[in-house]
């Protein structure tokens, strides 16, 4: 699969993308997932107000030290000129695929018009994307859910739209803005988008094993997966997703020395990222997601959830696995 100028990495039938996810898919888990096989890994979302630039959080999610390419930077709103700005602000600091959000059905982004929320006004999002398009030389991407609401799936349309107005891949999350995060994906939608459009078609939502990709594919004909909750303490499931769409067979999961290995690489990233006091906070939830099924994982959760300096939690991680691989 090719996007622009870059050929992405892929198994012997589809490409496994990290999809965005805000407060997730900072750079360590981005380079991570790289590391384990997955063929892009799209930043969290930056919006495009100018203000905001000078933020601490915009400024830490426009960190891309060390990435491999390409780097692609997701951005949210809802003017296209704006939008449009920030494609040009984030090409200039590194972006080398611009992403578009209009799929994250969280009511702070929606609120602002922006997100799934553009599903609404499908003259707005042709716009929206010839802007981006025209305004920067890298490819653009789009992200999108089947529509806004189960009576009114417009996925399809939306896909025509943007693929006209010149996008170069299309995501899309088998669920409406209405639905949230609830029920069960649906991916007769999703087929329907890869039916009626030429660039690539990327499938989201309820893909947690290899079976489950490999199953998605078939029912929906797109191009890739991509993966999103499902890898949260777990970035070695690219890995066993690719191995298995090449060769039908399961790959042994990590030994406890491995999982103790990634998680502290993990953790220094988040510490030198955030620094000392952010980074033991925002390390606590992708401890207790790596540790959630292991022998006395509930026990590290609750010890390092009390700690503020880097240096302990890191030990505590550490003498844990010491322990299970033991």
């Amino acid at each position: 699969m090719k996007i622009g100028a870059y050929a992405l990495p892929e198994s012997n039938t589809a490409a496994v993308f990290v999809a965005p996810m805000a407060g997730i898919t900072d750079r360590p888990f981005r380079r991570l997932a790289r590391r384990y096989g997955a063929g892009l890994a799209v930043s969290e979302m930056v919006s495009a107000r100018p203000e905001l630039r000078a933020s601490r959080k915009t400024l830490l999610r426009l960190d891309h030290a060390g990435e491999p390419q390409p780097v692609s930077v997701q951005i949210a709103g809802s003017d296209p000129a704006m939008l449009a700005d920030a494609a040009r602000f984030n090409v200039e600091r590194g972006a080398e695929i611009i992403d578009i959000n209009m799929g994250c059905p969280a009511k702070k982004v929606c609120n602002a018009a922006a997100g799934s929320a553009l599903l609404e006004d499908e003259n707005l999002v042709g716009r929206i994307v010839e802007a981006v398009v025209a305004a920067v030389p890298v490819p653009v991407t789009v992200k999108i859910r089947t529509g806004p609401d189960r009576a009114r799936r417009n996925a399809g349309r939306i896909a025509r739209i943007v693929e006209a107005a010149g996008a170069q891949m299309l995501a899309v999350h088998g669920r409406t803005r209405a639905c949230m995060f609830d029920g069960v994906a649906e991916y007769e939608t999703i087929a329907e988008v890869k039916a009626s459009v030429r660039i690539p078609v990327i499938a989201n939502g309820d893909i947690a094993t290899p079976e489950q990709a490999k199953q998605v594919l078939s029912r929906t004909g797109a191009d890739g997966v991509m993966i999103g909750r499902a890898a949260q303490g777990r970035p070695w499931l690219f890995r066993e997703i690719i191995h298995y769409l090449a060769t039908g067979e399961r790959l042994a999961p990590p030994r406890a020395r491995e999982i103790g290995i990634v998680l502290v690489e993990h953790l220094d990233g988040l510490y030198d990222l955030y620094g000392d006091e952010q980074g033991t906070r925002v390390a606590r939830k992708h401890i207790g997601w790596t540790v959630r099924q292991l022998p006395g994982g509930e026990g590290l959760r609750s010890a390092v959830n009390g700690m503020t300096m880097a240096q302990a939690q890191r030990a505590a991680v550490n003498e844990y696995f010491e322990r299970l691989a033991a």
